[in-house]
């Protein structure tokens, strides 16, 4: 049953029944309709604020792993990174090295890379700065890759090279020598047998009696066979690559010039002549025209005792026999 509201009329002095007109029913009606929809907007609002969708949450959880699957690769491509790194350096200190090849310079590894501006259209991502450091690592590894792989190539082609060269370059004693005990004067200061004062050596004495065969210590072209004086009866082989070597004091000749020669082939025989106090073999190494110390190329023939103790006898400070 509705209820039935009074008030009380001073003018009266009575309680009166409150009678509501339309028009106050209709302004009721629009206030509570007004006060339940900004309940309404309040309620959606906060709800749209503060709390997610299933949609939302579903996105969210998306981005999360893409996230972490950009953090997972920028991990690997770190791995990448370090491991192409290490290759880098045994490339240009081990490999290069080896078949004496000017190393691959930083500046070449990285030519061609662009700045980040190739990849300025990823700012507009909430994530733009982690793709865009992981597209500039990719590309940045891609140039290096295209990079070393060139050069491998040309690894490849000096260790072909390298077969030929190993087989010209001198590698040997000139003489047989198995006890070691006929390397008579090294390279370097010594007493100049005539003289008596010092005097740049500039290659290995041989003891030896006469007649005892002289090999070439690789393979190569006889470019010289003459009498010269200081070195007597001579001869002169070119080996390629830059290297040279000649034979001194012989007894006689063996060879004859424009003849191939092999490692190991006999080009003469010990003698006495030129400047010679004794019987022996002068050999000397020539490296591009420079004369270098012959005891650093006999690696061929000799242990790495055998080696030592050769080193040894050379550095003996003692007379030179020319």
């Amino acid at each position: 049953m509705k209820k039935v509201k009074y008030y009380y009329n001073p003018s009266t002095l009575r309680f009166e029944r409150i009678e509501r007109s339309f028009r106050t029913w209709a302004l009721r009606a629009f206030g509570f309709l007004c006060a339940t929809l900004f309940s309404a907007g309040l309620i959606v609002f906060a709800a749209f604020s503060f709390l997610d969708s299933p949609k939302d949450r579903f996105l969210k959880q998306e981005i999360a792993r893409l996230r972490l699957e950009y953090d997972l690769m920028e991990r690997e491509l770190d791995t990448l990174s370090y491991v192409l790194e290490k290759l880098q350096e045994r490339d240009n200190n081990i490999y290069r090295v080896i078949f004496e090849a000017e190393p691959v310079s930083a500046g070449m590894r990285m030519s061609g890379i662009g700045g980040s501006e190739r990849f300025k259209r990823l700012n507009n991502y909430e994530n733009g700065q982690i793709i865009k450091r992981n597209m500039l690592q990719i590309e940045l590894l891609k140039r290096q890759l295209v990079t070393q792989s060139k050069s491998y190539d040309e690894i490849a082609r000096l260790i072909e090279e390298k077969e030929d060269m190993l087989q010209h370059i001198p590698a040997i004693q000139p003489i047989a020598n198995d006890d070691l005990t006929r390397i008579a004067s090294g390279f370097g200061m010594r007493i100049h047998p005539i003289y008596k004062t010092q005097k740049m050596h500039e290659g290995l004495d041989f003891s030896a009696t006469t007649g005892t065969p002289v090999h070439a210590t690789g393979n190569g072209v006889v470019t010289k066979v003459e009498f010269e004086q200081g070195y007597g009866n001579m001869v002169e082989i070119a080996h390629g690559f830059g290297y040279r070597t000649r034979y001194a004091h012989l007894k006689s000749f063996q060879c004859r010039v424009g003849q191939r020669v092999k490692r190991g082939g006999v080009i003469g025989l010990v003698g006495n002549t030129g400047t010679s106090t004794a019987p022996h073999l002068h050999y000397e190494v020539l490296k591009e025209g420079v004369k270098v110390d012959p005891i650093n190329f006999f690696y061929n023939d000799l242990t790495d005792e055998e080696y030592a103790t050769v080193i040894e006898l050379a550095n003996k400070a003692n007379q030179s026999f020319d």
